[in-house]
């Protein structure tokens, strides 16, 4: 049996691909929200589509931003896609209404400033120097689908940069044991099978 990874069952959208690529990866996979479970895997995903907002709520119900925190405070591996990349900056802001995130990253979640939106498609990421996210992967493309995105610089953070249109946005953290993703690496062929690959590895 390869590493133990729990999929965050929260009720959004896309958990069954996501799980499908994690144990393609070589990994033991199990959905679900059950908090032990959780915390005693060797990694945590955290899937997630729709509004921000939505997904928190989602996330409340089963304690989610607790386990989050709990996890990277232990130094355990969490893996975010997504919504579940935007949820763990500090604020999202959709039609002008704040939400709060888990906020174990500094930074507002923002409409972005290009058309058309969503912004959606293969799109390029460049990451910083030694990164062990995108190792082996280098020129690739990866699958978005998204209107809003960390456009700021984060201090402090390494983070990956795309360019859509005359906008560009955070696209990837890697940040001790919390790496995450705007785009859907599960959705991203041979370059998103190779950086889950690259996820596993860690664990």
């Amino acid at each position: 049996m390869g590493k133990s990874v729990v999929v965050l069952d929260y009720g959004s959208g896309n958990l069954h691909s996501v799980t499908r690529a994690i144990a393609a990866s070589g990994a033991s996979v199990e959905l679900t929200a059950d908090e032990d479970a959780c915390l005693e895997a060797a990694g945590l995903v955290v899937p997630g589509v729709g509004a921000f907002a939505a997904c928190m709520d989602g996330l409340r119900a089963v304690a989610g931003p607790k386990i989050v925190t709990t996890r990277l405070e232990r130094g355990r591996p969490v893996l975010g896609i997504c919504v579940g990349h935007q949820v763990m900056f500090s604020q999202g802001v959709e039609h002008g209404v704040a939400a709060v995130g888990i906020g174990v990253l500094p930074g507002v979640v923002e409409q972005l400033r290009t058309k058309p939106l969503p912004h959606m498609g293969w799109n390029t990421v460049t990451p910083p120097d030694g990164s062990a996210m995108f190792a082996g992967i280098a020129d690739e493309r990866f699958y978005f689908v998204h209107s809003y995105a960390v456009r700021q610089p984060l201090p402090g953070v390494p983070a990956c940069w795309t360019e859509a249109g005359m906008d560009r946005f955070i696209s990837a953290v890697e940040h001790g044991p919390l790496w995450s993703t705007q785009f859907h690496p599960e959705k991203s062929g041979k370059a998103g099978a190779r950086l889950l690959r690259n996820w596993v590895a860690t664990l």
